[in-house]
């Protein structure tokens, strides 16, 4: 658990994704759209992608990705962050993790 932890403390938003999962690239789109940087790592591009990918199971991560961290929480995944820009939550919390200034 300690290296998820270490990785979602590098920035205010970190996705763990895959680069062939059509659901990761809509949620970092989204994120970029808004302005974000966030930090994503590309577990089928990482080597021991598997053993992070076990570590966000443990989390309760499910599918595992994408896996969003917003000011090292877990957020959750694609439907949670959807449901949090439909309900007009999302970019509030962007901006109390300091990942949008405006």
């Amino acid at each position: 658990m300690e290296r998820v932890t270490n990785m979602v403390s590098q920035k205010p938003v970190v996705i763990f994704s895959n680069s062939s999962c059509c659901m990761c690239h809509t949620i970092k789109t989204l994120l970029c759209d808004f302005g974000v940087n966030p930090k994503v790592h590309e577990l089928d591009e990482t080597s021991r992608g598997w053993e992070i990918e076990q570590e966000l199971l443990r989390r309760g991560c499910n599918p595992t990705v994408p896996a969003v961290f917003i000011g090292g929480e877990l957020v959750g995944g694609a439907d949670e962050i959807m449901s949090l820009h439909l309900r007009r939550a999302l970019i509030p919390m962007l901006k109390r993790a300091g990942a949008l200034w405006v």
